[in-house]
């Protein structure tokens, strides 16, 4: 019918129901969006998901992490040096945990000595005010051919420097009780050669992914026993 000839009435409800069909194909859309918004948002959740799962399923660093550096001739070495079963050991002088695990180190040298070889690194914590005075000291101990009397000493006696301000006069005691020539000792102490090493110890430490002590490397696998018997069983374990 010619638009001409319709009523008002006719024409209004015509309009009307193109109102209503703009309404509706606006409501279409709009419902089109959030559905296809619903879906974006799910998928994006779902990936959000997978790769958490991912990375949950990600070995940690205690499984994965394997140290770096070789042995060197810079390194302070006990047990049996042709060993190829290797400890290595980054410690903090300061650290209680490093003081309680000391003693089993020891003992697992007196005992399986000839069956691996221990290696000591440093790794001194920023928070452990006199860690760094105390490698110095036993680096500088080292220059005279001391360095794991000067290190068993600073471990047994960790109670008595820890905190005290005055630690390097204490360090000083201890070598004089080792029969050092001090003059020495102080001059290596302070020396930019026993800083550097006790930095590459560290430095290596982060390479290794270090970030606690003691952190124990055996034939570049990281261990953390709990105990003298788990330090046994896993010598065992690399040895067969």
């Amino acid at each position: 019918m010619p638009e001409q000839n319709l009523t008002k009435k006719e024409k209004y409800d015509i309009d009307k129901g193109k109102k209503a069909e703009e309404v509706i194909s606006a409501q279409k859309k709009k419902k089109t969006k959030r559905i296809l918004m619903w879906f974006l948002v799910m998928a994006a959740i779902s990936a959000s998901v997978l790769g958490l799962i991912k990375l949950s399923a990600r070995p940690s660093d205690n499984q994965s992490a394997a140290i770096i550096d070789a042995i060197s001739s810079s390194d302070w070495i006990k047990g049996n040096k042709e060993a190829k079963t290797i400890l290595v050991e980054y410690s903090d002088f300061q650290c209680p945990a490093c003081a309680v695990y000391y003693p089993l180190v020891k003992k697992l040298i007196e005992d399986k000595g000839n069956s691996f070889q221990f290696t000591y690194r440093h790794f001194p914590l920023p928070q452990h005010k006199n860690a760094e005075q105390a490698a110095y000291a036993a680096e500088a101990a080292g220059k005279q051919g001391k360095f794991w009397e000067m290190h068993d000493l600073i471990f047994e006696r960790q109670d008595d420097w820890a905190e005290a301000e005055n630690a390097k006069d204490i360090f000083k005691e201890y070598a004089q009780s080792l029969e050092l020539n001090i003059e020495q000792f102080n001059q290596d102490r302070d020396s930019q050669a026993v800083k550097d090493k006790v930095q590459k110890d560290y430095t290596s430490g982060l390479t290794n992914k270090v970030n606690a002590t003691p952190t124990f490397f055996l034939n570049g696998e990281k261990i953390q026993p709990r105990s003298y018997d788990e330090f046994v069983n896993f010598i065992k374990s690399v040895n067969g």
